[in-house]
Formats: C-alpha cells, sequence, structure tokens
C-alpha cells in the first residue's frame, strides 16, 4: 500500500512546472499516444461488430432463417410439413416457396435473377421482407394476377418501374412443331423492395407461388422456410424438424449459408485487434523511455528521499504510481474518446465523404451504403484491459532501477 508521499511525488512528476516542462511534456505525449492508440481499436472492432450486426440483420430480413427442403427438389406433402413445423419448440412460422431462376427483360435490358414464388400471408411471417418495400404491397400478388415486385436495384437495371410490365423468360423451353421455344410470360410491376444489401435488391424478384408454379410447370413448392424465435439455433430447429418428418430432406440454415463470411470477420477483426494492439504498445513503451529520464534526472532527489529514510520499496512504488497515472490516464482517455467516436462514426463518415465529395462505401462491392458501429462492452474492457496492463509492465524496469540508486554515489557531485 503506497504511503501518501509517495502519490505526492508521483502526481509532481506527472504534472508540468518550469523545471520539469521537458518531461512532463514526454509524459503528456506518453498519455495521447495510448489515448490515441486504444480510440483507434475500439473504433474499429466497434465498425467490425456494427457490420456484422448490420449484416446479418439485413440478411436474415431477406433469407429464411432456415430451409427444409426435398431431396429430388420438390416438397409435395408441404402442408402435413408445416403443420409439423409450426409445433416445433422456437418455430414461429413456416411458409412455403418456389426457388427458380429466370431472365427478365425489359425493352432491350436483359438481367439474370432468381425468382422467389410466394404466398404473401405467410412470407409476412417468416421474413421482413414485406416491411421493406419501397413502394406497392406484397398482398398485390394474388394468383393468376401474374405480379411481380423487384429489387430496387434490379427495377433501376431494367430501367422499369412501378405500372410496367417486364417479360420472364424460364430457363426450361415448350416443344412445338417449330422446335424447342422458351417459356415466357408477362408481368407487371406492382411492387420495389430495398433489402439494404445489394447481392439481393439487384437479383431477387417476388412473385405469387401458384404463378411460379404454373410458369415452372411445378406440382408442388421447393420446400418450408422457417422463422425462429432464436436465429442462432437455426442448425439444431431445422435438424430436429428434418427428424420428426422421418429424414429423407435437404436442409440448411442462414449460418451454414454464410458461414465463410461471418467466419472472415471473426478473423478479421481477431486480426485488427493483434496489429492494432501494437499502437498501445508503442505508446506504452514510451512510458519507459519517460520514467528512464526521469531517474536520471532525479538522482539527486532519490538520494534525499533515502536518506530520509525512504525504502527502496517506496522508491520504486513512487516511480511505478507515476507510470501507472499515465496508463491510467491514457486508458480513461482513449477508452472515452473511442466510445463517443464509435457512436458517432456513420455521422463523421458522411460528413467527410460531403467534404471530399466521394463515396467510400460502394453498395455494389460491400453490400452496404453506410458504415454502421456498435460498441460492444466486452471489446472495450478487453481493449482497456490489455493497454492497462501494458503500461503496467512497463514501469517495472525503471522503477527497479530508481529503487537501486544509492545515496552516497548520487550525492558524490553535489
Amino acid at each position: 500500500m503506497a504511503s501518501p508521499y509517495e502519490w505526492l511525488i508521483a502526481t509532481r512528476y506527472v504534472r508540468s512546472t518550469h523545471r520539469r516542462g521537458f518531461l512532463s511534456f514526454i509524459s503528456l505525449t506518453s498519455i495521447v499516444g495510448i489515448a490515441l492508440g486504444i480510440a483507434v481499436l475500439i473504433v474499429v472492432l466497434s465498425v467490425m461488430n456494427g457490420f456484422a450486426r448490420d449484416l446479418r440483420t439485413r440478411m436474415l430480413s431477406v433469407t429464411a432463417n432456415a430451409t427444409l427442403e426435398g431431396l429430388d427438389g420438390t416438397l409435395p406433402d408441404w402442408r402435413a410439413a408445416q403443420a409439423v413445423a409450426v409445433r416445433e419448440p422456437g418455430v414461429i412460422a413456416a411458409a412455403p416457396y418456389v426457388a427458380e431462376h429466370a431472365m427478365l427483360t425489359h425493352g432491350r435490358r436483359v438481367i439474370g435473377t432468381a425468382i422467389r414464388g410466394v404466398i404473401p400471408a405467410e412470407e409476412r411471417r417468416t421474413t421482413g421482407l414485406a416491411q421493406r418495400l419501397t413502394a406497392g404491397s406484397i398482398s398485390a400478388l394474388t394468383p393468376g394476377s401474374y405480379h411481380i415486385i423487384l429489387g430496387s436495384a434490379l427495377a433501376a437495371s431494367l430501367g422499369a418501374k412501378v405500372g410496367d410490365s417486364v417479360v420472364l423468360i424460364a430457363p426450361e423451353g415448350t416443344a412445338t412443331p417449330m422446335g424447342i421455344e422458351p417459356r415466357m410470360r408477362s408481368f407487371r410491376v406492382t411492387g420495389l423492395f430495398h433489402s439494404g444489401m445489394y447481392q439481393y435488391d439487384s437479383a431477387l424478384a417476388l412473385i405469387n407461388m401458384s404463378d411460379a408454379e404454373r410458369v415452372y410447370r411445378l406440382a408442388s413448392p421447393t420446400g418450408l422456410r422457417l422463422a425462429l424465435e432464436d436465429p442462432f439455433r437455426a442448425p439444431q430447429a431445422i435438424r430436429r424438424l428434418a427428424l420428426a418428418l422421418g429424414g429423407g430432406f435437404y436442409v440448411s440454415d442462414w449460418t451454414r449459408q454464410n458461414v465463410n463470411l461471418f467466419r472472415s470477420i471473426e478473423i478479421t477483426k481477431s486480426m485488427m485487434f493483434v496489429i492494432l494492439l501494437m499502437i498501445v504498445a508503442v505508446a506504452a513503451f514510451n512510458i519507459i523511455a519517460t520514467l528512464v529520464m526521469v531517474v536520471k534526472d532525479k538522482q539527486s532527489d532519490i538520494a534525499v528521499l533515502r536518506t530520509l529514510g525512504a525504502g527502496p520499496r517506496n522508491v520504486l512504488a513512487a516511480f511505478a504510481l507515476q507510470g501507472v497515472i499515465i496508463g491510467l490516464a491514457g486508458t480513461v482517455l482513449g477508452g472515452a474518446c473511442g466510445i463517443l467516436v464509435a457512436h458517432n462514426v456513420e455521422f463523421l463518415v458522411n460528413a467527410l465523404q460531403r467534404l471530399v465529395g466521394t463515396h467510400f462505401l460502394d453498395p455494389r462491392v460491400y453490400d452496404l451504403s453506410e458504415l454502421p458501429a456498435y460498441v460492444e462492452w466486452p471489446d472495450v474492457v478487453r481493449v482497456c484491459g490489455v493497454a492497462f496492463v501494458l503500461c503496467a509492465l512497463a514501469t517495472v524496469y525503471p522503477s527497479w532501477r530508481a529503487s537501486r540508486t544509492q545515496p552516497a554515489e548520487a550525492l558524490r557531485h553535489d
């Protein structure tokens, strides 16, 4: 336990005076360096957390938590399977769907896209896509109407708007006396959706499930799409449902479909933590240089303290406290600045984009048009804790060197 005079000595050496201005300036730069490293690390980790969180939220608004399909790509007895699915614990809803591919044409523009046949009432319960329509309503997808809802980027690429007609060309052909002709059907655009993920907004279109079955000449839907209370338990839930139905199904879930993406995010986050921690380590090493200079400058003061009865442990405590104060000040300042910047990073990035006249996040490349940030307190505690430990370790050698000062040697020339 440090005595009051040891605290007094430590704080006096940290504060600037006319005689110790240069050393106190070095202390200030050490504090700023530690704070800068911690703030950058917290902001980077928060941006990566926000990116993963926002990507996951938008992804789950478009894709199902889990899917159940027949081995041949169809699910003939889907109503019985749906009845069993909704009775499973943790399952909110189960909706049938048709998943196919097609070419959409409008004027001279032709674009390949994914077609999803849905039942509007069921779709509202399984995903949040029905709430992301920017024009029209999903209720317009009535059987036999041949209406279609396009992703916003897909509609822009086709040059189509609500009320226009687009032609759907199925990959299967129809045999006629004149040969194989492509199967085509005109659809009227009745709505647009914007999920915030370019890969879906540019390559997904919704039609009624009955219309999809007619166009593709299917006797049953492709499978069931499940919405769960806890999306993170999707692998266990869909496996349990398949076993309850007797097996013989192809099952998948959102974690399996995007496992490489989220794994790469976690690996990148870990690597960024290690790399940016080097900034904090460099700033912590500055404490060593600062304390070594203080010890060299205060040889006579240390000798006087020793002659007045201070032991080596008291001297060591005084200089260790000085390093700890510097480390604690830098840690607190860096943590506060990092959290503040992380909470306002989207505003700052938008302001910088307006200032330089460019857009940093191209949605066609990054799937997101904004830079979200989400502060996770375990990350803040881990960053600040490791930084403070590094700063505390940096005080060991200079403090030990100060405690080894011999009064007679230090006062020989005084």
